[in-house]
């Protein structure tokens, strides 16, 4: 049995997984900001689910389901439909090749995205570790 996405017991889950991932831990040692990952409406999930990681030099410090966007003022906002979310936790779809192609817009320093893209493509495996199961 996995950990349905979204949700808050998910995104705990990914912070774990990436506290004691040493491969994270090594690509993300400069890495400094906090997201804001908005998983849209589509298919089985009708109504938005904002998730929230803070990461800072190769640990997350916080993570949570968010309620009130008004809560925190991250530097980055990425948003893409369900579908596309799970393209990226199962390990099918590359972030930066997302990010790029437009299937996940972005609001922050893309330069500084592009300068980490080893942090990024360490937290997906992160992802790919969290047992998951899909709304179906």
């Amino acid at each position: 049995m996995g950990i349905l996405f979204p949700s808050d017991a998910w995104i705990k889950a990914l912070m774990e997984e990436v506290n004691r991932s040493p491969g994270y831990a090594e690509a993300a040692k400069n890495w400094e900001g906090d997201f804001y990952f908005v998983v849209e409406p589509e298919g089985p999930l009708t109504k938005p689910v904002v998730l929230y990681m803070d990461l800072w030099h190769g640990q997350c410090r916080e993570a949570f389901e968010v309620t009130d966007e008004s809560v925190k003022n991250p530097a980055y906002r990425m948003s893409a439909p369900y579908s596309v979310w799970k393209q990226v936790i199962q390990g099918k779809l590359d972030p930066i090749q997302a990010l790029v192609t437009g299937r996940i817009k972005l609001k922050g320093n893309m330069v500084n995205i592009m300068r980490n893209v080893r942090a990024a493509k360490e937290l997906v495996l992160c992802c790919t570790r969290v047992p998951t199961d899909f709304i179906a």
